[in-house]
């Protein structure tokens, strides 16, 4: 009783001061400037997007290259719905289709035609999930009996494809404004508190007396959506839908023996996915007042793919902890790799961007070669895959077969 109950005292100590680091690391961070803060908040959402990926990659194993696709999709739905985008719509369909034009003004309201829609964010929110989740049902179900590579290349595909729809998207009904983006997109707001700071605040929040820089109180709120998204990955882990995800992921004619029904788990696992990409991507639009076709390229998916893998396939902790490493450590040596060979050698001898790319190359390669169930592998056997030791332990097993 004595060993068990300092074991839970040590625990709690533990998770608090963990706590009390997460609550203090902004106000810390941004006294050395806030871009060390927006470095987290984009990690942070790079979490969002890891998660949902870990769901279709980690659980029910299903190699998706096209999972950026649905980050774009909430971003965009994000710009066209609070924005001056809609406007710049319907201006275009006045040139090229009048009568659908004058439809839509005697519908909306004379505001909406003028100046667009500017929904809440909180709005947008659960109707990019939706749309995202729609969008991952129908690109799982053409694909239900593919796997492996050829999964991999159909999705590498329909992600491009969602590219290339909003990088030309702009004739000849401008919808996505093409290569130049959305622009103008709202920020944040709860009540009448704006997260990007009132006008002549210098960016500063003001909350019930308290004032916060914009970026601190976005990190706060990227941090409640992220534990709100590991409670939920963990709940569906250990319920019997989880189940069925894994039992899929190590023998998929095993699991249709055992009565699981796996073209619906396999929607599921594409569907919920894809929300919290479609979930990330509004967040971002907001966050950045902007959304480019450049920002959903195949690189940033085989990111958010490389920190699943890097963290610990299937296991939370590791994906984010994936997540973490590989969407703040870039930016680090970005500020650092410079002026540390100032100091040692007194003049650059590597760009930055080069010598990042290259040691970003190098630790994923030395990491996959030293440990290649992740950084933070599931201890739970059942849970996660162990090349390693299930080609240790095949002679044996053979051996006590004989």
């Amino acid at each position: 009783m004595k060993i068990s109950s300092i074991l839970l005292k040590d625990t709690f100590a533990t998770r608090s001061l963990f706590v009390l680091l997460l609550i203090a690391f902004p106000f810390i961070a941004s006294q050395f400037g806030n871009s060390w803060v927006r470095i987290i908040d984009v990690a942070l959402l790079y979490i969002l997007l890891a998660l949902g990926l870990n769901i279709v990659v980690g659980f029910a194993g299903l190699l998706d290259l096209g999972y950026i696709a649905f980050f774009a999709i909430g971003a965009y739905l994000a710009g066209l719905l609070a924005s001056p985008q809609f406007a710049v719509v319907i201006e275009s369909l006045q040139m090229e289709f009048p009568s659908v034009a004058q439809g839509l003004i005697a519908i909306l309201p004379a505001e909406v035609a003028s100046q667009g829609f500017h929904l809440s964010v909180w709005l947008i929110v659960p109707l990019a999930a939706i749309v995202a989740g729609l969008a991952g049902a129908i690109l799982g179900a053409p694909t239900l009996k593919l796997r492996g590579d050829y999964l991999a290349i159909v999705t590498l595909g329909f992600g491009e494809i969602i590219r290339i729809f909003m990088n030309n998207l702009n004739g000849p009904v401008n919808i996505t404004n093409g290569p130049q983006g959305i622009n103008l997109i709202d920020p944040v707001r709860v009540g009448s508190v704006s997260f990007a700071g009132e006008a002549g605040s210098g960016g500063l929040v003001r909350f019930a007396g308290f004032e916060m820089p914009s970026v601190n109180a976005y990190y706060f709120l990227f941090l409640l959506l992220c534990v709100l998204t590991i409670f939920i990955s963990r709940r569906l882990q250990h319920s019997r839908l989880g189940r069925a995800w894994i039992a899929i992921r190590e023998d998929e004619i095993a699991a249709k023996a055992m009565g699981i029904n796996v073209r619906n788990v396999k929607l599921l696992a594409f569907a919920m996915g894809a929300s919290f990409g479609g979930i990330a991507g509004a967040m971002f639009a907001a966050f950045q007042g902007f959304v480019s076709p450049e920002s959903f390229t195949l690189t940033e998916s085989i990111a958010v793919l490389a920190m699943v893998v890097l963290g610990g396939i299937g296991h939370i902790p590791g994906v984010v902890l994936g997540a973490i490493l590989l969407a703040a450590l870039p930016e680090v040596l970005r500020h650092t790799v410079e002026p540390m060979q100032m100091m040692l050698f007194g003049q650059i001898w590597i760009a930055a961007e080069v010598l990042r790319q290259l040691l970003y190359g190098l630790a994923l390669v030395l990491i996959m070669l030293l440990r290649p169930s992740g950084l933070w592998p599931s201890p739970r056997h059942e849970d996660r895959l162990m090349p390693e030791e299930s080609a240790a332990t095949e002679p044996s097993s053979a051996g006590s077969k004989a």
